[in-house]
């Protein structure tokens, strides 16, 4: 039994080191462009991922990597090099102020070979600005400055410590943006949309997934057709929508306009700092509010019930409230077919 338990652990140790080693195993070449600080970047490969992060100038480099894209059978130099001279058109240049990674097939390949997936590493000054395209691939962006527009179809897309107009979109992947600032766009078909720590104008639009919100500050827009929005700690404003799915919205201080068609939508107000709008086609609604402010309230619903309310003027009945808390002031509303809860704490 000890014989098979040490094999085991020998053998998932040589995996584990297989996997760490693996990424450079594919290291096919590298370009330097010494005290360059290009301005722009422009990479786009079809079978491969693309990487670019800050370095400084004296370091200013692109890494090539290329493996063989139908398996993880490690290729010679030699063989590489045929693949890419038969059917690929690599190009690796610096002119005038604008640095290109491209690698595009030029021919159909053989039915009896495989084609390569090459990959782009680029480590660049952080003012620099990109145009990043794969076709299967991710993209990992981070630490710049400039605007970046990264687009990929199949693949997930990573950014982080981004200063500047963003774009992302991804038709079947996933997308993480965290600790990025002022202008963020960014979408995808069928993948989740994970936002934290980000700050400005932010849109976050996914057709079939999730979305998870987390400390941002700014003008939120969120939505999905077929998914839960999930937010904490938003100041600002924040709009969120869903076809199906749920919405929790938990330590808001911001304006919220919330709505689903298939779900329940429960939200806590910390710091009401604006209008406050939650319309449910068909499911619950669940709204807790600090005590003490002065509000319009206008709440319909098939069974409505308030907790803790405080100095009101207006009207209640089972499927409808509507009137001012302290004199009135910000205005809420809640629709729905079914419960509407307001609890004030």
């Amino acid at each position: 039994m000890k014989k098979i338990a040490f094999a085991f652990i020998l053998a998932a140790s040589c995996l584990a080191l297989r996997a760490q080693n693996s990424e450079s195993d594919y290291l096919y070449t590298t370009k330097s462009f010494r005290d360059a600080s290009p301005k722009k970047i422009i990479a786009g490969t079809s079978h491969g991922n693309i990487s670019v992060s800050d370095m400084p100038s004296s370091q200013t480099r692109v890494e090539v990597y290329v493996r063989n894209s139908n398996s993880d059978q490690k290729l010679s130099k030699q063989e590489i090099q045929k693949r890419l001279d038969e059917y690929y058109t690599l190009e690796i240049s610096l002119s005038g102020d604008v640095l290109n990674a491209s690698a595009r097939q030029k021919k159909d390949i053989l039915f009896n070979e495989s084609g390569l997936s090459i990959s782009f590493k680029i480590y660049v000054p952080k003012t620099a600005s990109s145009i990043l395209k794969t076709s299967h691939g991710d993209i990992n962006l981070s630490g710049l400055e400039g605007s970046q527009d990264a687009e990929t179809s199949h693949g997930d897309i990573t950014i982080s410590n981004i200063t500047g107009k963003l774009v992302g979109q991804t038709s079947h992947g996933n997308v993480s943006v965290t600790d990025c600032k002022n202008d963020i766009d960014v979408s995808t078909d069928h993948g989740d949309i994970l936002a934290k720590s980000c700050e400005g104008t932010i849109k976050l639009i996914t057709s079939h997934g999730n979305l998870d919100l987390k400390d941002l500050k700014g003008k939120v827009h969120a939505g999905t057709q077929h998914g839960d929005v999930s937010a904490n700690n938003i100041g600002g404003e924040l709009t969120a929508s869903t076809s199906h799915g749920n919405v929790n919205l938990d330590a808001m201080s911001c304006s919220v306009n919330a709505s689903t068609d298939h779900g329940n939508i429960s939200s806590s107000i910390v710091n009401i700092t604006g209008e406050i709008v939650m319309n449910n086609a068909d499911g619950n609604i669940s709204l807790e509010l600090p005590q003490g402010k002065g509000l319009d309230l206008d709440l319909h619903g098939r069974d409505v019930s308030v907790d803790g309310m405080q100095n009101f003027n207006g009207t209640k009945s089972k499927d409808l409230v509507q009137g001012s808390t302290n004199g009135g002031g910000t205005k809420v509303t809640a629709k729905t077919d079914r419960e509407a809860r307001l609890t004030f704490r």
